[in-house]
């Protein structure tokens, strides 16, 4: 496969940017080669720019559940530029998309909306601290929620990738209020509440855990969390910036019937555009400024281009049997891949949750990032590599998920399953 031109670019890009990107993981640090700089999308398809075609599985990371260059997202977009692109004011999409989320979500009451899932999180921590009037907060190992200096504490997602548990620049006074405990555990949460719950202000976890491998959680533990959570007077946050809108129109809240406090949402409910948001109970939402004391605000927080996109993709998102066509979609796909896998005796699983799967290179459940072994990324690399010269764009880290839209059809999915599993019988020989 031809990448002259990608090459010259990147080698350009490195003297504009740290590594030549714009975020650390697009890199290919972890896999094979230089990165792709890609030109355009279609459907399930996106290109490069030296003409080479692939079926696309990362899907933006995730916002892109109808595929690239969307008809009516694009459209939307286009005729709201038409009349401008930023004006710092509310505008009647903000409204539309408000309202479109609220009247499908029995569990946020009021939200805000900003630029980023980062963002999203940020200020959600914060609300939580102004709420309760606590510092502390309670984080898990595995779980990643953006690039938050209190949350830069044994991260996972691009920070695994490059194997450092936390960043530089992160002060010390923020790691001491960040308490950091293993998932699937309610025995050290509790402890933890029994000695520190009076200065604790949230627990904050990606309910689908989907930054470091696919860690999917037992029911019982999530219930667990929120009993634990209610008891101990301590908010709980659901980050559903990867599971909003992807698992379900109610994202994982909705999918296992849990009541968090407070949720964060990004990526789907852009439309592929920078859109976060956060939203919780009137009450709390209450404490946001400017009806409360806890300050937020953005300049393009509520872009009227930003919200017609997430309108238009939320609208075909909540068509009846979307999600059931989502889910059972992936379903065969993984199906497939898992079949050959165990055919062949290959120490391998493909855990999956709606549109989202992962591969694994164990037989054993992995509910933890520590139960994930570093070498098993060799194998990764490898199927990386040879997947790219056949046509096939996966994320480039193994610790990074998958992605199905509803642009990739079933001719597609077989297509790319059986180069799967070729790659997989090379990586095994």
């Amino acid at each position: 496969m031809k990448r002259e031109i990608s090459e010259q670019l990147f080698a350009e890009a490195k003297g504009y940017f740290p590594g030549g990107v714009s975020s650390p993981v697009r890199a290919f640090k972890s896999v094979k080669g230089t990165p792709l700089f890609i030109k355009k999308g279609n459907g399930s398809q996106i290109w490069d720019e030296d003409d080479n075609q692939f079926t696309d599985f990362c899907c933006s990371w995730g916002p892109l559940i109808l595929g690239h260059n969307n008809d009516t997202i694009r459209e939307h977009i286009i005729a709201t530029v038409a009349h401008g692109t930023s004006f710092g004011t509310p505008t009647r999409w903000e409204n539309k998309l408000g309202q479109l989320i609220l009247d499908n979500n029995r569990f946020i009451e009021k939200l805000r909306f900003v630029s980023s899932g980062t963002e999203a999180v940020m200020s959600a921590i914060r609300l939580a601290r102004g709420v309760t009037g606590k510092d502390k907060i309670v984080k898990f190992d595995g779980c990643y929620h953006g690039h938050v200096d209190s949350l830069l504490v044994q991260a996972g997602s691009g920070l695994a990738t490059f194997g450092v548990s936390s960043s530089a620049g992160v002060p010390a006074s923020f790691v001491r209020d960040t308490l950091v405990l293993p998932l699937d555990d309610l025995n050290i949460l509790e402890e933890t509440f029994k000695a520190q719950a009076e200065d604790i202000a949230c627990v904050i976890i990606e309910p689908v855990p989907a930054n470091n491998g696919l860690l999917l959680q037992r029911k019982e533990y999530l219930m667990g969390l929120r009993e634990l959570c209610t008891k101990y007077d301590v908010l709980l946050i659901f980050d559903e910036v990867i599971s909003g809108f992807r698992v379900g129109a109610e994202g994982a809240a909705g999918y296992y019937n849990i009541q968090p406090d407070i949720i964060t949402y990004g990526k789907i409910v852009g439309g592929g555009m920078p859109v976060g948001a956060y939203g919780a109970s009137k009450e709390i939402m209450g404490h946001v400024t400017p009806d409360g004391n806890v300050y937020q605000a953005g300049t393009l927080s509520g872009n009227p281009i930003a919200m017609a996109a997430g309108y238009a993709a939320l609208s075909q998102c909540l068509e009846e049997g979307f999600y059931d066509k989502m889910e059972q979609k992936t379903q065969r796909f993984v199906t497939k891949l898992q079949a050959h896998c165990d055919t062949k005796g290959y120490p391998v699983t493909i855990p999956t949750i709606g549109s989202i799967f992962w591969i694994a290179f164990t037989q054993k459940v992995i509910r933890k990032a520590d139960q994930i072994d570093p070498a098993s990324m060799d194998k990764f690399k490898a199927i990386h590599c040879e997947l790219l010269d056949n046509g096939i764009y996966l994320g480039p880290s193994g610790y990074e998920v998958g992605f199905i839209s509803a642009a990739h059809t079933e001719a597609e999915l077989e297509a790319a399953a059986i180069l799967i599993c070729a790659a997989l019988d090379i990586a095994h020989a």
